[in-house]
């Protein structure tokens, strides 16, 4: 699998789904699509919970560093 940043997976799913709403595309070419898709989707959600994962990570971090005045 390709290491592709979120915003490259979106739009790959994107392309996708242009794919999928061909209305001459053959069901075997609509499944294979379908799957991609839903992998580059899959991937792109595990690429951002890794971000949120690192935020939250910083943060609470920060929190605990910082001085309330």
């Amino acid at each position: 699998m390709e290491d592709l940043s979120f915003e490259k997976r979106i739009d790959k799913s994107k392309q996708i789904l242009e794919k999928l709403m061909n209305p001459e595309i053959t069901l075997s070419d609509s499944v294979k699509y379908y799957k991609e898709g839903i992998t580059e989707l899959e991937m792109a959600n595990k690429l951002l919970e890794e971000a949120k994962l690192k935020f939250e990570t910083y943060q609470n971090s920060d929190d605990r560093g910082s001085v309330n005045l």
